[in-house]
């Protein structure tokens, strides 16, 4: 198989992983993907409430070699970092632009992060909100997206009216919710994927 059929067949592969990282929600509030609150199915955290930084270490080197093979498949190069941002272990592919990993507005990444999650998954035998970027990918939108959010809500603060974003992934919705928080109004979610959106509301009188 060559590298340009094996690239464009990830897409392919990973799209049906994107109805897993789905949850189902009562209308009007954040999801549980949207809020990514630690949750009692979140393995790393101990019931005292410390954080078992040596299952996060795991979950980072199970997902790590997961990736690995990802890569070694599609025969695409880029280093792997392994950190722990928190209670969440986080895996990075590096030192090149991977156009093909992440997507239009990063839905591919979306899907195989939850790939990598479930792989987590069937070695440990617990769930995981192991974070999965590639080429800083995350990073930069968290910067775009916050300023985005931030703007919402001074016009919604402005205007008195509520405003609807363009439909984003969880990933993305989160960062909006956060910095609309930040701003000091309100936001919630509405719509089913993948058309979910977020929606800043005017502060309650």
């Amino acid at each position: 198989m060559s590298q340009s059929e094996t690239v464009a067949g990830i897409p392919a592969v990973m799209a049906g992983a994107d109805s897993i990282a789905q949850a189902d929600e009562a209308p009007g509030r954040p999801s549980a993907a949207d809020e990514a609150e630690p949750s009692v199915d979140a393995p790393a955290e101990r019931a005292e409430g410390e954080v078992d930084v040596s299952a996060l270490e795991q979950e980072s080197e199970i997902a790590a070699d997961y990736v690995e093979g990802l890569l070694d498949i599609a025969d695409l190069d880029g280093d792997i970092d392994m950190d722990v941002e928190g209670d969440r272990a986080v895996v990075s592919v590096v030192g090149v632009t991977l156009d093909e990993l992440v997507g239009a507005h990063g839905e591919v990444l979306e899907a195989l992060q939850e790939l990598t999650r479930l792989a987590v998954l069937r070695q440990t035998g617990e769930r995981s909100r192991l974070m999965l970027d590639v080429g800083g990918y995350r990073q930069q939108r968290r910067a775009e997206l916050s300023e985005v959010g931030k703007n919402a809500a001074e016009e919604v603060r402005r205007t008195s009216t509520a405003k609807a974003l363009d439909a984003m992934t969880p990933f993305e919705r989160k960062i909006i919710h956060d910095a609309v928080a930040a701003a000091g109004l309100r936001s919630e979610s509405e719509g089913e994927e993948p058309d979910r959106r977020v929606v800043v509301l005017p502060a309650a009188e």
